[in-house]
């Protein structure tokens, strides 16, 4: 049982509506973090953007960050 209820709907916050609009087109439900996080909108946004800043950087090679999400997950037991 999480200790952290999971926010699944956006309550009519446009944040969380945008994010978990663009989370459930790419895949198909919402994240846990992103439930999560949704306590917050305005840190769920902040960790959304630092992600994406990362990538975008032009810092790693653009084959890198998938690769480490996959070995990430891998370690995390997730299946996907």
């Amino acid at each position: 049982m999480p200790r952290v209820t999971e926010i699944e709907e956006d309550g009519g916050d446009p944040t969380l509506k945008a994010i978990f609009d663009k989370q459930r087109e790419l895949f198909g439900g919402l994240l846990n973090p992103t439930k999560v996080l949704a306590h917050c909108p305005p840190i769920l946004r902040a960790a959304g953007l630092l992600g994406q800043s990362i990538e975008q950087s032009g810092l790693l090679p653009k084959s890198l960050p998938p690769l480490l999400y996959l070995r990430v997950a891998a370690i995390n037991g997730c299946p996907f």
